[in-house]
């Protein structure tokens, strides 16, 4: 990596101040990157800007679509909807593993 790295906006790519999308690896420097671990949206899951129940609800996620997990802490799980969408926070038992 060369030069000072990117601050991203919040909300907008898979990067917090510890971890990072393998993708963004020589764009973003965290201490460690992560490769995706897909999962599928069962109906009623909700991203949150936080891993706390009561946080603030970012959107309704659509049932059937990918998650991409990046992180996972206690029952919630960090990451973005699809390879482009809103990255946050969805409760784990709202997510099933793909076949």
């Amino acid at each position: 990596m060369t030069g000072p790295s990117v601050t991203a906006d919040p909300g907008c790519l898979p990067v917090r101040g510890d971890l990072a999308h393998i993708r963004l690896a020589g764009l973003y420097f965290v201490p460690h990157y992560a490769v995706p671990m897909p999962r599928r949206i069962l109906p009623g899951a909700v991203l949150r800007v936080m891993s706390r129940a009561d946080a603030e609800p970012v959107r309704e996620l659509p049932a059937g679509e990918t998650f991409n997990v990046l992180d996972i802490a206690g029952s919630w799980a960090w990451g973005q909807l699809g390879e482009q969408g809103q990255v946050g926070y969805v409760a784990l038992d709202a997510l099933e593993t793909e076949a």
